[in-house]
């Protein structure tokens, strides 16, 4: 796949609506496969953190819900949705739930694994996996799920 395939990629918003990833050509991509009931939960706050620092910049952030890990994404669309607004003030964008290992893995996650294995091989194995993309839609370093969103503060900014 060329560096402009995740431009190709389509994913439907947490409202049900279809969104191609060509809309964030030109933006520092942060994709993050998020959880409610997780440990890792309040790195909703960082994360969100990061966007409003860094939106005027270029920065977008995309949460990806998933209840692959522990069942730990139980809700439908409009409980995380409303977690996440009222827990955290999450103003990113949201995206339907999705899976991010196994035969049904959303494709924009096939992708990024194919781009940015780790140790473990391309499989995502916790919730709050972040991927980071550059402005020609060229993923560059992927973070482990505990690594806390400000840690990747350097790495946005280099990008922007």
């Amino acid at each position: 796949m060329s560096t402009s395939a995740f431009y190709d990629l389509t994913a439907d918003t947490i409202k049900g609506e279809s969104v191609s990833m060509g809309t964030f050509k030109d933006k520092v991509v942060v994709v993050v496969n998020t959880a409610s009931k997780c440990g890792l939960t309040p790195q909703y706050e960082g994360l969100e953190d990061l966007y409003k620092k860094y939106r005027e910049d270029g920065l977008i952030i995309l949460g990806f819900p998933c209840n692959q890990f522990g069942g730990q994404e139980p809700g439908s669309e409009d409980d995380i949705q409303e977690f996440c607004q009222i827990n955290y003030g999450v103003s990113f964008p949201m995206f339907s739930k999705v899976d991010v290992n196994g035969k049904d893995t959303h494709p924009v996650f096939k992708y990024l694994k194919s781009n940015l294995g780790s140790l473990l091989g391309s499989k995502i194995k916790w919730n709050f996996t972040k991927f980071v993309i550059d402005k020609n839609g060229k993923p560059v370093k992927r973070f482990s799920p505990t690594t806390k969103p400000q840690k990747m503060e350097s790495t946005i900014q280099k990008l922007l």
